[in-house]
């Protein structure tokens, strides 16, 4: 299946650009609803998690000012389906507010590698157990240029599911379970070409239902629905 149009887009102030949505076309012989199927692939396809570091500080060399975040990619499965973790970032926050986010954070001088960050962020946020959680591999960080965040992706498998979860009030407004099925829907989804300080950048949009997904965490799941597609 493959999606394709124009959009039009604009950031903080830049000048709007015609943007060609790529051909999005993911690989119709995986089975995005079995989860066996979706774990070993991402255990071969992702780097391992004790690569955090090296792949992190070869993009802070070319980002040295940059700040260090880490996010986690949790998935399980639920009623028959691959269900990824979203949070609604609260609207009471400076930064972001109300947006879809994966959980995650900065990370603290007392983590000790990003893949700690983003299981610590999490049982902040939403109340996640870490023993809950196996890390199946990171992706390659990506750089934020509006926030100046360098975040790492911890992309995990919760075979017992999330158990009961708790929302940091302060910090999140809600918990979005979606299906991974269902975000790789081509129709849903489309990039525009945005221009800031004279640059242009692509942003990733995901509509699904009525939820919103873009900037970074649209991003990243584009590149976690391009590893699944590989062949």
């Amino acid at each position: 299946m493959c999606a394709s149009g124009i959009k039009l887009g604009n950031q903080g102030g830049g000048k709007p650009r015609p943007g060609r949505i790529g051909h999005l076309c993911y690989n119709v012989l995986m089975d995005l609803s079995n989860i066996q199927q979706v774990v070993i692939a991402l255990r071969q396809r992702l780097e391992p998690v004790e690569r955090a570091d090296q792949l992190r500080d070869a993009l802070e060399g070319q980002r040295p000012n940059a700040r260090q975040a880490a996010v986690l990619i949790g998935l399980f499965e639920q009623e028959g389906e691959v269900t990824v973790i979203f949070i609604r970032r609260a609207s009471t926050l400076r930064s972001h507010s109300g947006e879809i986010a994966f959980p995650g954070g900065a990370v603290d001088t007392t983590d000790e590698s990003p893949v700690r960050a983003a299981l610590r962020e999490a049982q902040e946020e939403i109340g996640l157990h870490p023993a809950r959680v196996e890390a199946l591999g990171i992706m390659s960080p990506v750089f934020t240029v509006v926030s100046n965040f360098l975040i790492t992706p911890v992309v995990a498998f919760l075979p017992e599911g999330p158990g009961e979860l708790h929302l940091q009030a302060s910090e999140v407004d809600d918990l979005l379970l979606l299906p991974l099925r269902g975000l790789a829907d081509p129709a849903i989804a489309h990039t525009e070409e945005w221009t800031r300080d004279g640059q242009a950048r692509t942003v990733y949009f995901y509509d699904y239902g009525v939820y919103r997904i873009w900037g970074a965490t649209a991003r990243l799941l584009n590149a976690l629905l391009g590893l699944l597609n590989m062949v």
